[in-house]
C-alpha cells in the first residue's frame, strides 16, 4: 500500500512539473512577442503549482515514512528516493521506482533548461531597457569615470530627457 503511495506522488510532482515545462513554453513566448499581461498570468499560475510542489513534497516524505515503517525501518524525512531504491528488494518495484524518478529527473532537467533561457531573455531585455534610458537620459560614459569631488566636470550642467532629481 505504502509503495503505491510512493508512485503516486512520484507520477503527480511529475505531471505538476509538465505543467511547469508547459507554463515555461508559454512565458517563453510571452517574452518574445513583449505580452506582459499574459507573462503576469504565467507566472500566476507557476506561483500556484510551486505551492502544489511543496505540498506533494510533504506528501512523498510521509508516503516514504510509511513504507519505511510497513519494511520495518525507522521513519527517517531525509531519506530520499534514491536511497528507497536500496533497500527494495522486489525487482519489479524497483525497475518502477527508478523509472519514476528518471522520468521526473528529466522533466526537472528541461524545465531548468527553459527557465535558464527565459531567464536569459529577461536579463537581456532589462539591459536594453537600460541602455534605452540612458540614451534617452542623455547619459555619456564620462560621469562612471573618477574625478575629484571639488571639480566640476565639464559637460555637467547637461540635462537629459528626465530629471535625475525628480
Amino acid at each position: 500500500m505504502s509503495f503505491e503511495a510512493v508512485l503516486q506522488t512520484m507520477s503527480e510532482l511529475n505531471d505538476v512539473h509538465l505543467t511547469l515545462l508547459e507554463l515555461a513554453e508559454q512565458k517563453k513566448h510571452a517574452l518574445i512577442h513583449n505580452q506582459v499581461e499574459q507573462l503576469t498570468q504565467i507566472v500566476t499560475k507557476e506561483n500556484k503549482l510551486l505551492k502544489r510542489i511543496g505540498e506533494l513534497d510533504l506528501q512523498r516524505v510521509d508516503a516514504i515514512g510509511n513504507f519505511l515503517i510497513e519494511k520495518g525501518y525507522k521513519p527517517n524525512p531525509r531519506v530520499t528516493v534514491s536511497d528507497l531504491t536500496k533497500i527494495i528488494f522486489n525487482a519489479e518495484e524497483k525497475r518502477i521506482l527508478v523509472d519514476s524518478q528518471k522520468q521526473l529527473l528529466a522533466t526537472i532537467r528541461k524545465l531548468r533548461e527553459h527557465n535558464e533561457l527565459n531567464q536569459q531573455m529577461i536579463e537581456q531585455s532589462l539591459a536594453f531597457i537600460n541602455y534605452s534610458i540612458d540614451i534617452m537620459s542623455g547619459s555619456d560614459g564620462d560621469e562612471l569615470i573618477y574625478s575629484n569631488p571639488n571639480q566640476t566636470a565639464p559637460g555637467s550642467n547637461r540635462r537629459g530627457l528626465f530629471d535625475a532629481k525628480a
